[in-house]
């Protein structure tokens, strides 16, 4: 309750994220209390939120997308239908129907294309394996929180399969710098533990 401001990082503070994660616990747990303290977080820091800037990302150490994490967590608050409504003017630029597919689909087309990895032995460069196993799971909520008919998701989908066709193999033992954390993102993308309420 004392944070002021949300924390709009790639990395491991970030509000949104933590939110998202804490959210899930407490549905499990049966927690009220909390799920109504993060409701008014989301309020106060996240619903008037207008145009994220996605094309600014990534970042060349993040492992967590800020604009896609504020929208997975707002997709577990907010309806169906509020949630669309939210979406549409936090991040407009999600294509829609059938241009949106081609323009998911298409390799480096101008929509969300994964992150490249120049060095999977740099730690910090490493990171963007990460951010293509957290961009796929939060694209698949982004997409579970919308109505069955809304016109964005087959773009989301379809930039959801290609980030976790980018990110999956990239999960090995070969290098300690992913090695040692990345299996808990492929657990959480391919569990859809986020997808369970």
């Amino acid at each position: 309750p004392k944070l002021h401001y949300p924390i709009r990082i790639g990395e491991h503070d970030q509000t949104a994220f933590s939110f998202g994660l804490m959210w899930d616990w407490a549905g499990v747990a049966g927690e009220q209390p909390m799920r109504r303290l993060l409701e008014d977080a989301a309020q106060r820091f996240y619903r008037q939120d207008r145009n994220c800037p996605l094309a600014y990302e990534p970042s060349g150490e993040d492992f967590l997308s800020p604009c896609l994490a504020e929208a997975d967590f707002l997709r577990r608050v907010l309806a169906p239908r509020a949630f669309a409504s939210w979406l549409t003017r936090f991040l407009p630029q999600i294509p829609d129907g059938r241009a949106g597919v081609r323009a998911a689909q298409r390799p480096g087309g101008p929509w969300l294309v994964p992150g490249v990895v120049t060095d999977r032995a740099d730690p910090k460069l490493a990171h963007i394996d990460g951010l293509n196993l957290s961009r796929a799971w939060m694209l698949e909520g982004i997409a579970h929180g919308l109505p069955a008919h809304d016109a964005r998701l087959p773009a989301l989908t379809a930039a959801a399969a290609r980030h976790r066709d980018a990110a999956l193999p990239a999960v090995t033992g070969e290098h300690y710098e992913g090695g040692h954390w990345l299996g808990t993102f492929a657990v959480y993308l391919t569990s859809r533990a986020g997808l369970a309420q």
